[in-house]
C-alpha cells in the first residue's frame, strides 16, 4: 500500500499552501523538509537569545489579495496579524520625510509637505492604475494559460477601452514610467523602491508593472504574523497535520522516483523512499527539482525550464538584535526611544531612481553597492514577542549584492565588511544605529543558497523578467504547473506568479492537482 496519496518535496509556504488544500480535500498528505524546521524560506528563530529572527520574508502583503487565510482557517491553528500603519517611511538625506498610508489622501497630505503638485499626481495615479492593479491579483490567481492572462489582464481590467494609449506605459521601463509621471525625485523614488523589490533596475523593459502594482498596497495594508514570519508557516504545519497530514523534517530528499514515466515517490539520502498514489508536489527551486529527475526523463521535456535564468542574486539582509530605534529625526520622531509611526512602517533608504541606478550598475560589475538601495524593518515596535523587554528587532534588507563577485573574493570573506557598510548607510540617516547593536545575523547570497536553498542568493528563485513570467515560468511546457513527469506536479517561487509571500502558487497547484484527480473545478472560474 503506498505510504501516502501525494508526496510533498519541501515545506516552503507555497507547498503548505498546496498540502493545505489537498489534506482538506481528505487527501492523505506527506511532506519532507531537509531543514530542521518547517517553512523554507519563511520561517521565524531565536538565532541571539530571546531575539526572533526572520529568516527569509517578513512583510506580509501579497497574501492578503488571496482567500488563503479563510480558506484554510489558518486563524484557528495560531495565526495572527497585525496591520501596520503607516504603510511606507522615506527619510531624506536633507531631513524631509515622507509617509505611505494606507488612506490614501492622509498619504497625499505627506507628499504634499515635498511636492505639491504630486500629491494630485499621486492621487490620480493610483486610482488610473487601480483596474490594471486589480487585473493583475487576478491574473495571479489562476493558472496563467493564455485564455486566463488574456481574460484577466484585458477584458477583466475597465482600463481596457484605452488600451492602446496605455500601451506604451505597460511597456516601458518604471524608471521611464514614474519620470513622466511625477515631478519630485523623491516620489519618483518611493514607488520605483517597492518595484524594485521583485529584482528589475528602473531601466529594464517592459518592468512598468511592478509599479503598476502600487495602488494595491493602499489596498491589502502591509501585514504581519504576531511572533514573526514563521508564523505563518507554523500555522499551515497545525491545519495539514489537524487533517491528518504527516510532515518529516530534517529529512532531505535526493531523488523523485520515477517508474515507467510517472512520479510515484521520493527517496531520501538516508535511503528510505515514500510512496505516493496520486501524485509528487515539488516546491523546490524548478532546478534543484530538475536535478532530483536527472536520468529519469528524456532531455527534451526539461531543456527549457533547464535554461531558465537565475540570474546573479540581487540582495542580502542583516537581522540585527537592537537596544534602541533608529532615530531618523524630523517632526514626527519620538523621544526616549519610543516607538513612532516610522517604526511600524517599512523605511526606505533611496533617496531618487538615479541612486538606484547607481547601485545596480556596481552589481552589473560584479561589485557589492557602495551606495546601496536599503529597507529597514522594526517590528518590534509592533510585536513585543520579538525581542526583550526594551530591545528591539531591526531588520536591513539591500539592493544591489551579486553572488558571483569580479574580484574573486568570496563573500565568506567579504561579507561581515558589506554588513558593516549598509549599517553605515543606514546610520546617515539614522545616527544611533550603529552604538544600538546587541548582535545580528549576516544573510550573504552565498548564506541564502546554502541555508534556504535559494540558488545563487536569487530570493525568488528565476529572475522576475517579462520572459519568465507568467506562460513562461518556469518554461512554457511547465507553466501549468505540471511537470515533465505524468503525476509531477510544481509550486514555488519558481512557478506563476513567482517570489513573495503570496501562496498564490500553491494555492494555484492545488486546483490544478485537485482538478486532474477529481476531474472538477476546485475554484470558480478554472
Amino acid at each position: 500500500m503506498p505510504d501516502f496519496d501525494v508526496v510533498f518535496v519541501g515545506t516552503g509556504h507555497n507547498s503548505l499552501v498546496c498540502a493545505g488544500y489537498l489534506a482538506k480535500a481528505g487527501y492523505r498528505i506527506g511532506m519532507l523538509e531537509r531543514r530542521s524546521v518547517v517553512g523554507g524560506a519563511v520561517v521565524t528563530q531565536e538565532i541571539i537569545p530571546g531575539f526572533q529572527f526572520d529568516l527569509g520574508g517578513s512583510a506580509h502583503i501579497l497574501i492578503h489579495h488571496t482567500p488563503i487565510v479563510r480558506d484554510l482557517d489558518l486563524e484557528q491553528h495560531g495565526l495572527s496579524y497585525i496591520d501596520l500603519d503607516p504603510l511606507f517611511f522615506a527619510p531624506f538625506p536633507d531631513g524631509e520625510q515622507i509617509f505611505v498610508w494606507k488612506d490614501i489622501v492622509r498619504t497625499c497630505d505627506s507628499i504634499a509637505t515635498v511636492s505639491s503638485e504630486d500629491a494630485d499626481r499621486y492621487f490620480s495615479f493610483v486610482n488610473d492604475w487601480r483596474p490594471m492593479a486589480e487585473a493583475m491579483v487576478a491574473s495571479f490567481l489562476e493558472a496563467p494559460t493564455p485564455l486566463n492572462v488574456a481574460k484577466n489582464l484585458i477584458f477583466r481590467s475597465q482600463a481596457h477601452k484605452d488600451i492602446r494609449r496605455r500601451l506604451p506605459s505597460i511597456l516601458g521601463s518604471y524608471g521611464q514610467l514614474l519620470r513622466q509621471t511625477f515631478v519630485s525625485p523623491r516620489v519618483q523614488a518611493i514607488i520605483g523602491w517597492m518595484a524594485a523589490q521583485s529584482g528589475p533596475p528602473p531601466s529594464e523593459r517592459i518592468s512598468a508593472p511592478f509599479a503598476l502594482w502600487h495602488p494595491m498596497y493602499h489596498h491589502s495594508g502591509v501585514k504581519r504574523p504576531r511572533g514573526g514570519s514563521g508564523m505563518l508557516t507554523q500555522s499551515l504545519a497545525q491545519m495539514i497535520t489537524s487533517h491528518g497530514g504527516t510532515i518529516a523534517t530534517s529529512a532531505s530528499v535526493d531523488q523523485i522516483v520515477v517508474e515507467g514515466g510517472r512520479a510515484v515517490g521520493v527517496r531520501t539520502v538516508e535511503g528510505e523512499t515514500y510512496t505516493a498514489s496520486r501524485a509528487v508536489v515539488s516546491g523546490a527551486h524548478i532546478h534543484t527539482t530538475l536535478k532530483l529527475l536527472a536520468g529519469q526523463i528524456p532531455s527534451s521535456r526539461v531543456d527549457s525550464a533547464r535554461r531558465s535564468k537565475i540570474g546573479n542574486g540581487f540582495g542580502m539582509m542583516v537581522r540585527f538584535a537592537m537596544n534602541g530605534l533608529p532615530n531618523y529625526g524630523g517632526p514626527e520622531s519620538t523621544e526616549n526611544d519610543l516607538p513612532g509611526p516610522e517604526h511600524r512602517a517599512l523605511q526606505f533608504v533611496c533617496p531618487d531612481l538615479d541612486y538606484l541606478e547607481r547601485a545596480y550598475g556596481d552589481y552589473l560589475e560584479g561589485r557589492p553597492s557602495s551606495d546601496p538601495g536599503l529597507i529597514a524593518m522594526t517590528f518590534s515596535a509592533v510585536d513585543d514577542t520579538l525581542a526583550p523587554p526594551g530591545k528591539h528587532i531591526l531588520f536591513l534588507w539591500g539592493q544591489y549584492y551579486p553572488y558571483e563577485l569580479a574580484s574573486g573574493e568570496s563573500w565568506d570573506d567579504i561579507g561581515d565588511r558589506v554588513a558593516d557598510r549598509m549599517l553605515a548607510k543606514l546610520e546617515q540617516y539614522a545616527p544611533n544605529v550603529a552604538s544600538s547593536v546587541v548582535g545580528r545575523l549576516v544573510q550573504t547570497p552565498l548564506w541564502l543558497e546554502r541555508e534556504l536553498g535559494l540558488l545563487r542568493g536569487n530570493v525568488m528563485h528565476l529572475e522576475m523578467s517579462v520572459n519568465q513570467m507568467f506562460t513562461l515560468r518556469p518554461s512554457l511546457r511547465m507553466s501549468n504547473y505540471r511537470g515533465p513527469a505524468k503525476g509531477l506536479y510544481l509550486t514555488g517561487a519558481s512557478t506563476h506568479p513567482g517570489g513573495g509571500i503570496m501562496g498564490a502558487a500553491g494555492r494555484n497547484a492545488a486546483a490544478v492537482l485537485l482538478h486532474d484527480l477529481s476531474r472538477k473545478r476546485l475554484f470558480p472560474g478554472w
